[in-house]
């Protein structure tokens, strides 16, 4: 397969730098060679009426921007106030193990310090607590994905 080049830069690497994105839910990802220093971004949205892709932003000479795969719908939830942020980075379970059945469902009530799913990060499992009682009102994850500082999780109202 051959890599088009622009001026000595090769485009390749950005939509491949574009395709690891999508493929881990990272939001920035930066590589240096030698001088050439390549950026592939994707800016943060709120999640409104339905979840779109972000445009890619790269930090490189005159190089057009690699389009995102589309993203599937998702419901409007207001994560304002009533989400659980991830408190880590890592990878997030909904149960103790692939067989067995979810910590928490949609109408669950759970109370304060009840394990709501798990994260595993540096191939330890953290167990996420409730900060308060109430009713699950949606689960914004699904098991297995990967997860950032400070993304929504779980909505308790």
């Amino acid at each position: 397969m051959a890599t088009k080049k622009n001026d000595g830069f090769d485009q390749q690497l950005v939509r491949d730098l574009a395709g690891i994105l999508n493929d881990t839910n990272l939001t920035e990802i930066e590589v240096e060679l030698g001088d050439l220093k390549v950026r592939v971004s994707r800016q943060a949205q709120a999640v409104h009426a339905i979840a779109a892709p972000a445009p890619f932003q790269v930090a490189a000479p005159a190089v057009n921007s690699v389009p995102a795969a589309a993203a599937p719908a998702a419901a409007a939830v207001d994560t304002s106030k009533n989400a659980v942020p991830s408190p880590m980075v890592g990878t997030a379970y909904l149960a103790p193990s692939p067989d067995a059945k979810p910590f928490v469902e949609v109408g669950a009530k759970v109370k304060e310090g009840q394990t709501l799913l798990i994260i595993e990060a540096m191939k330890t499992m953290n167990q996420i607590p409730s900060p308060r009682s109430g009713t699950v009102t949606a689960i914004l994850i699904e098991d297995a994905q990967p997860v950032e500082y400070g993304m929504p999780l779980v909505v308790i109202e």
